[in-house]
């Protein structure tokens, strides 16, 4: 990323009279340097503000300033990080793109793009200023899975054991809402940076012993990703988590704290808030054939929607094949040569606007050209029917498990990696 605007301050001139005086007015200034890029004290003072106003409206205490301006610096750098790699991999959010993640949003929230909008304008934030942090959340979050998914690997023994444990434990359909603190520790610590590291954490858990917020602790104390969500990872099931979480959490009760548990990152302090029973796995599979087409510098956006556009005309005018349209141009090489077409998988592990496109329509019909994170598509439903919970769902399950637990620890390791071969300067305060 590109160097934000690096002028701290500006002359304007004032005329009194017959005096003219030079005042230096203030705009803006840098709070930290990460590699050819910076932190501005701006952007550390929305995150500040807003965490305090969820926090009024929530009637929940916070820690002091300065332990919120030490949090919202370290978010700011690893987001300053990502988004100078998503720079170097050429790595962009389209509009059209930003848009089709609004909209589903807006829809899961039962409403309109407009109803979003007119949800955050009135809680006083700029909506303009809304969609570029979300395009920064989206970019940032393809940076990870891109440079992470490839550090991964799962062994079809890995598979085999964790169907063998799932099968043998009985009762496989807990999730865990987990509240989560690091004490984090410097890369290479002394044995006394380890001892310190372990005391602070074992005041924290006197602290939320004792009856303080976890929440408030969190954000004050916490080296974690989520610190400023007060520490917050949200449900998970017990094979999703990391080892260190999983192994500590069996057999606890809801609103136990467990730690400090020790790890190359630092001490763990974890809270079990709630325990539920795992929603039931939808049985509807589909069979279905699409055609994408992937925005690039010669085909534009437009000229990407206005293809398929053009297909679906000759398609539903019974002029066109779509076999030969998929094996012609479609840019999904897992289908392409099979002429689009996929066998019947559950819906749910497409991303969502693929699956919402596909389950609007009904048997034989063909969608509009719709937007996803991997281009513009055109899907065809083949067949739907009500399939019974299969070993291949259970191992797709278990695999799932399997990756989600991998892609914690690994993105955690991969940030930290990157962190050490960065150029980082805190900016004091004058």
């Amino acid at each position: 990323m590109k160097l934000k605007t690096l002028l701290l301050t500006a002359m304007f001139s004032l005329s009194m009279s017959n005096l003219s005086v030079a005042k230096e007015v203030q705009i803006d200034k840098v709070a930290a340097i990460v590699n050819d890029g910076v932190v501005l004290q701006s952007e550390i003072d929305t995150i500040i503000n807003r965490v305090k106003s969820r926090a009024k409206d929530d009637s929940q205490s916070l820690p002091s300033d300065d332990a919120l301006r030490l949090q919202a610096m370290e978010r700011l750098i690893n987001q300053e990080l990502l988004m100078q790699m998503a720079g170097r991999m050429g790595l962009q959010i389209s509009d059209a793109q930003l848009d089709q993640t609004l909209m589903q949003m807006a829809k899961e929230q039962g409403g309109t793009l407009a109803d979003l909008r007119k949800t955050i304008e009135s809680s006083g934030d700029n909506y303009q200023a809304y969609r570029e942090e979300m395009r920064t959340e989206m970019t940032t979050q393809q940076v990870l899975r891109s440079n992470v998914e490839r550090r991964i690997y799962i062994s079809l023994q890995e598979i085999e054991n964790l169907l063998t444990i799932l099968d043998q434990q009985g009762q496989t359909n807990e999730e865990y809402d987990i509240g989560h603190i690091l004490i984090d520790l410097p890369v290479e610590g002394s044995t006394q940076d380890i001892e310190d590291a372990k005391i602070r954490a074992e005041k924290v858990i006197k602290l939320l012993n004792e009856g303080s917020e976890f929440k408030r602790i969190a954000i004050a104390s916490s080296g974690g990703q989520k610190a400023l969500e007060g520490g917050q990872l949200g449900w998970m099931g017990i094979n999703e988590m990391p080892t260190l979480f999983a192994e500590a959490v069996k057999g606890k009760k809801a609103g136990e704290i467990i730690g400090p548990l020790r790890s190359g990152a630092g001490f763990h302090i974890i809270k079990i808030q709630e325990i539920r029973g795992r929603q039931v796995v939808e049985t509807v599979e589909v069979r279905s054939r699409h055609i994408l087409i992937k925005p690039s510098i010669i085909v534009s956006e437009e000229k990407a929607k206005s293809m398929l556009e053009g297909f679906v005309k000759d398609l539903n005018a019974g002029t066109a094949d779509f076999a030969a349209l998929a094996k012609e141009h479609s840019e999904d090489p897992g289908s392409a040569l099979k002429g689009g077409e996929y066998d019947w998988t559950d819906p749910t592990t497409y991303v969502p606007a693929f699956r919402d496109a596909l389950l609007s329509l009904e048997k034989d019909e063909l969608s509009q050209p719709f937007r996803t994170n991997y281009g513009w598509h055109i899907v065809q439903l083949l067949g739907k029917r009500i399939a019974d919970k299969t070993e291949i769902a259970k191992r797709n399950r278990a695999q799932q498990m399997l990756f989600n637990r991998k892609f914690k620890e690994e993105s955690f390791a991969w940030q930290q990696e990157i962190r050490e071969q960065a150029h980082i300067e805190i900016l004091a305060d004058e």
